[in-house]
């Protein structure tokens, strides 16, 4: 029967699937157990992330390594390695690896803008912040991930579709934003009626095999509310900061709970809160709300995140020569709104990068109440 020095060095010479470094230089190896009268070999293993395919790959080369070592069964734990320890390396991949959008190595800063339910404006939170982030100067992409619902290129007035480049898609470029979305790959409004491993494929495909090239921002519009595909897009990705839209009307603020609940459940920050058609302003210019108070700032207390800005109804002003339904000018009012959500968001997320972390329950739907 080996030992443990010998598992260490058979096991540790294999690589992580995600840092492409082997399990000795990154630490992986975190246990290590034996039971000589069963042939038995227990190891416990830390990767850059875990609950994927390529966690199944490695699990497999452990086992064929260590049973041609002798060993007759072999189990195999594993959990992710300590964010301090995967900091030590990001910027060290090379190209391809650094440009894969669901490498841990990637710098790009992905936002998921959520939303409790439907109906809220929560797509046009995502079209503005994207076109407020560019307009600053940033690098920002936007993946329409509402399979189902998808808008992004209607409102952004988007009439092109992307090309395929070789085994990649060239997202549309519109307000110096890339955009990808489901809305390209099906007839003028043809439902959706694919199931979910379909559909789980296809946002798979977003991620992967766009050519997002070098950003600073990924934003994604998830569905509403708390279902598959939302859940699909929270797992697939390495991390992400959430920003959760919600209404002013208590009801909308207290389902939008539940989307700020999922986020925390799978280990993703809160960044904060929009509140959106949080008034009506007339012609003499008095606040009419038309959806009650208050909803914003209650849900961003019972998250403890920030209230990042709240957007009045109205539409943006139309230009028949470049038409963009959904776009605010940077210079209309609203477009300033935006602007400084976004000013806000480059603040938090640059100066150290991270949200504050929530402590203890945060709301009645949070896990953490268990």
């Amino acid at each position: 029967m080996i030992n443990e020095q010998q598992i260490r060095e058979l096991v540790g010479a294999l690589e992580d699937p995600f840092l492409h470094r082997t399990l000795d230089e990154t630490g992986g190896i975190v246990e290590v157990s034996i039971k000589e009268e069963k042939e038995h070999v227990s190891v416990k293993l830390a990767i850059a992330k875990i609950n994927n395919a390529e966690q199944m790959q490695l699990q497999m080369k452990v086992v064929d390594t260590l049973k041609k070592a002798g060993v007759k069964t072999v189990g195999i734990r594993f959990e992710e390695l300590p964010a301090e320890k995967l900091e030590q390396f990001r910027g060290t991949a090379d190209v391809s690896e650094a440009q894969d959008i669901l490498s841990p190595l990637n710098k790009v800063q992905i936002i998921s803008v959520a939303s409790g339910k439907g109906g809220v404006g929560k797509s046009t939170v995502s079209v503005n912040l994207a076109v407020a982030l560019a307009r600053m100067g940033k690098k920002v992409g936007l993946v329409d991930a509402d399979i189902y619902g998808f808008s992004v290129p209607n409102m952004m007035g988007i009439e092109q579709n992307p090309v395929v480049r070789g085994n990649s898609i060239i997202p549309v470029e519109r307000f110096g934003v890339k955009v990808i979305s489901m809305d390209f790959f099906v007839d003028q409004n043809a439902p959706v009626v694919w199931r979910g491993p379909m559909l789980g494929k296809v946002l798979d495909q977003f991620f992967r095999d766009v050519e997002w090239g070098d950003l600073d921002f990924l934003l994604l519009d998830l569905p509403p509310g708390t279902g598959d595909v939302a859940l699909d897009v929270h797992q697939m990705l390495p991390t992400s900061k959430e920003l959760i839209v919600t209404t002013p009307h208590p009801t909308a603020a207290f389902v939008a709970a539940r989307a700020g609940a999922m986020a925390l459940k799978t280990e993703h920050e809160i960044l904060g809160v929009v509140e959106n058609m949080s008034w009506y302003e007339s012609k003499s210019g008095e606040k009419e709300y038309v959806f009650g108070k208050g909803g914003g700032p209650k849900l961003a207390e019972e998250l403890r995140t920030e209230l990042l800005g709240q957007i009045p109804l109205g539409q943006p002003d139309w230009d028949e020569n470049d038409f963009a339904p959904s776009v605010y000018g940077e210079d209309h009012p609203t477009g300033k709104l935006y602007g400084e959500i976004a000013t806000k968001i480059v603040e938090k997320l640059g100066k150290g990068g991270e949200p504050a972390q929530n402590e203890g329950p945060v709301s009645p739907f949070d896990p953490r109440n268990n």
